[in-house]
């Protein structure tokens, strides 16, 4: 009888460690796949905060040149640099950039 006790008490601390265990390793398991998501959202977002920053310097970019665009001056002389128009009576000539 003491020997049925005591192997009903072997098999109870058995099962006592072993789902101890299994919780230990689930919750492991759980936090560890938890943090590397949480990285992998810090690394996504500071590669996006850089892209909004490079956004954002190219949206300014872009208003000052549309800004520009609003000056008849800038556009004569923009459309003789770029597509060589020229004025009556005027020569353009091209000096290759080194």
């Amino acid at each position: 009888m003491a020997k049925r006790k005591s192997k009903k008490k072997a098999r109870r601390m058995f099962s006592l460690v072993l789902g101890s265990v299994a919780i230990i390793v689930f919750t492991t398991y759980t936090i560890g796949k938890y943090w590397v998501e949480i990285y992998e959202k810090y690394t996504e977002k500071k590669q996006l905060e850089k892209e909004y920053v490079t956004l954002k310097e190219k949206e300014a970019q872009l208003k000052v040149d549309a800004n520009k665009l609003q000056d008849p001056d800038y556009i004569a002389r923009y459309a003789r640099e770029k597509y060589l128009y020229s004025k009556d009576g005027e020569f353009i000539l091209k000096i290759p950039d080194e």
